[in-house]
């Protein structure tokens, strides 16, 4: 039985159920969230991204439960047990733990002390005991004693029925229910040192003996812990502080009376509580934790990797890429205002002051020859001795120059899409072309790289790699979308995160390029193999063609509409491209009398916003950085000091800034600037300039504090 998912939906993100209902159909028709958000806005009542988006989890969600719930009406079936009443109890449930706690008891499971004591006959003094009015229990399970079944006294008789009974309060709904609403209240995190690996585990040395409320620890602390536990350096516990509470709630609900029997089953309930029950519960918050740690993980790296990939881009500029090294040189590399590569050469400024004056010479010789306009150099290492050789060499017109973030360079170059782009050039030349593609475009040259390469996360290799994945692809084809795409220029991977594409159309539609030439409008789209009209509709709005006849491929008006934009521009009496080239006829159009049941005023007013301003990119507008000249290594800082920094990672505990000497400082969150807000992304942006002082050297562990208060 399927619940209504559109009013579940509708009460969990408290929004209306008809918007929910028909945001749900629009995305089992096959369309991508970044379209329903973009062109079906009064279809879901103007809902942005992040809503859709939660409506499509939410959704997928409740289907596995419903997928679940055949499952165990199935199994229960099968086993014959399945009556009218625990029927509707299964039918009611509305969550995973609920469904399991009631499928628990008929689970298929191994050989356990309960289900052995079952074979030897003891379920029915289980039974006897359970009714807790027998005084002589010796007598009553002396009535069980069989050697033939292995059971030799009156006491191993007792032994086994308490087994019985300590798994039948481990598998009571009501009693996890209990248990688990006491640890939700009460249970403490805690973690000690595995004393045989202290010398091995001082990086957890923080949580060698630390304790807190398990809800409220914080994401980071978590997953250090897991991982600390995962290597076998920590003990990590979930529990209430002590047991008393939950083994007085259960004797409440298990326990009545004063008799033998009632000793009995007091006994076996503290056994099925140490023994079964709390484990169990336990392992469910180790997973509660974990997933909560998880997504707020995960939500910081998609955060910082939405940042990442909107970054100003610099713009179709002739580039000089520099790939730094000491001892094996500077790889260098001239591009093309696409992107193409010209020259690549590699100078050796930092072996002798003669390799220093030949690369300068070098630099100033390829700067002259290919009219270079921007030199990018990689952060790495030797990234600021090498920017500082740059500086000093003389240019008739000096290019800017710009450190570019080196993060996932090495693995792109390594990739199976760089060989295929450069299979003639080696990972070193192919390094430096991404580097100063970054420059350019850091959205059209990041989209070639693992999201989880890119480095601007916390413990991504901890967390759950299926949801890391989704949800940085869902970053991906958003910022992409948002921005939009050349359909003439874009590259494969570029392309397959565009709406409805997909990897296996964006190499038809290069290979169509390479065959047929360039497009020449939106609806040549057609001709692509396999590119049918629900592809053509989930896609086009996004790409766009800057050579076509009509102007509204250029905009980000999706060709549904150009019927009517058209007619727009005809009631004004001029043409579609008089029309965007003219603010007072524009001014003239008034949209209300262009309303329909299809297209309604938000679709409207963005249909406008695009002819003034067609196909405008949403980053913003590219600005030059430099460190400051007087610090180049860790050595050279001082407590005190106030300098410029770019921010490379922000995380639950603070934003991490580059200052120009090859380790990154720290400003702990209570250090921001607005020091009362405790997500640090609602203070900084990842690369985002910001002025900080140094208020900590540790030259011993390369660690740096900084503080952005006061300044």
């Amino acid at each position: 039985m399927a619940f209504n998912y559109a009013q579940t939906i509708s009460e969990t993100l408290h929004l209306g159920i008809p918007q929910v209902q028909r945001t749900i159909d629009l995305l089992e028709s096959g369309c991508t969230v970044p379209f329903v958000a973009r062109y079906r806005k009064e279809a879901t009542g103007n809902l942005n991204e992040v809503q859709i988006a939660a409506i499509r989890d939410l959704l997928q969600k409740l289907q596995e439960v419903d997928r679940r719930r055949d499952t165990i009406l199935q199994s229960i079936s099968e086993q014959g047990k399945l009556t009218d009443t625990l029927s509707l109890q299964i039918q009611k449930a509305q969550s995973l733990t609920e469904l399991e706690d009631i499928y628990l008891p008929y689970r298929p499971k191994r050989r356990t002390r309960a289900s052995m004591a079952a074979e030897k006959g003891l379920a029915p003094l289980a039974d006897e005991l359970m009714q807790q009015y027998s005084c002589n229990v010796e007598k009553l399970a002396g009535d069980y004693v069989n050697a033939e079944k292995g059971v030799n006294t009156p006491e191993e008789a007792l032994a086994g029925a308490r087994d019985i009974i300590a798994e039948r309060v481990s598998e009571d709904a009501n009693a996890r229910n209990r248990i688990r609403k006491l640890y939700t209240r009460t249970a403490l995190l805690q973690s000690q040192v595995v004393k045989s690996k202290e010398g091995e585990a001082g990086r957890f040395q923080s949580w060698f003996d630390w304790k807190e409320p398990a809800l409220k620890a914080p994401s980071h602390r978590i997953l250090a812990m897991f991982r600390g536990a995962d290597q076998g350096l920590l003990r990590v516990k979930i529990a209430p502080a002590t047991d008393e509470e939950a083994l007085s709630s259960l004797e409440r609900q298990f326990v009545s009376g004063n008799y033998p029997s009632s000793s009995q089953v007091a006994l076996a309930v503290a056994d099925g509580y140490k023994r079964l029950l709390a484990p169990s519960i336990e392992n469910e918050f180790y997973k509660q934790l974990k997933e909560k740690a998880d997504l707020e993980a995960i939500r910081v790296f998609a955060e910082n990797l939405r940042q990442l990939l909107l970054a100003s881009p610099l713009g179709q500029k002739r580039i000089l890429a520099i790939d730094p090294g000491f001892r094996t040189g500077c790889k260098c590399v001239c591009l093309d205002e696409q992107g193409n590569l010209l020259h690549n050469d590699t100078i050796y400024p930092f072996t002798s002051t003669r390799g220093e004056r030949e690369a300068m010479e070098m630099i100033e010789a390829i700067v002259r020859e290919f009219q270079t306009e921007a030199i990018a150099i990689g952060n790495g290492t030797a990234g600021r001795e090498t920017e500082e050789l740059v500086r000093k060499c003389r240019f008739s017109v000096t290019p800017i120059i710009v450190m570019v973030s080196e993060n996932g360079a090495s693995v792109y170059s390594a990739s199976e899409v760089a060989r295929e782009e450069f299979p003639e050039y080696d990972i070193t030349v192919r390094g430096a072309v991404s580097i100063g593609r970054r420059l350019m475009d850091p959205l059209s040259e990041l989209v070639k790289i693992d999201p989880k390469s890119i480095g601007v996360g916390q413990y991504q290799h901890d967390v759950d790699q299926t949801l890391l994945r989704d949800s940085l692809n869902d970053v991906v084809v958003s910022c992409v979308n948002s921005v939009g795409v050349e359909l003439n220029t874009a590259s494969k991977e570029l392309l397959s995160y565009v709406s409805g594409i997909g990897p296996a159309l964006a190499a038809n539609i290069v290979n169509y390029r390479y065959e047929e030439g360039p497009f020449r409008n939106r609806r040549e789209l057609l001709k692509v193999h396999r590119l049918g009209e629900k592809a053509f509709e989930q896609c086009a709005g996004f790409l766009r063609v800057r050579e076509s006849d009509n102007p509204l491929d250029r905009s980000a008006v999706h060709p549904e509409r150009y019927a009517l934009v058209e007619q727009m521009a005809r009631s004004v009496g001029t043409s579609v491209e008089g029309l965007m080239q003219n603010k007072s006829l524009r001014d003239r159009i008034d949209i209300a009398r262009f309303v329909t049941p299809e297209c309604g005023l938000p679709t409207l007013q963005d249909i406008m916003k695009e002819l003034d301003k067609p196909g405008l990119d949403p980053r913003t507008q590219f600005h030059l950085f430099q460190f400051d000249p007087s610090v180049s290594k860790i050595e050279d800082l001082k407590e005190g000091m106030i300098l410029p920094g770019i921010v490379t990672n922000i995380t639950n505990f603070g934003a991490f800034v580059d200052v120009g000497v090859h380790q990154d400082g720290l400003v702990h969150v209570s250090q921001m600037a607005n020091h009362r807000v405790s997500d640090p992304n609602q203070v900084v942006r990842l690369h985002q300039e910001v002025t900080v002082k140094v208020t900590e050297v540790d030259l011993q562990r390369r660690r740096i504090s900084l503080t952005m208060r006061g300044l």
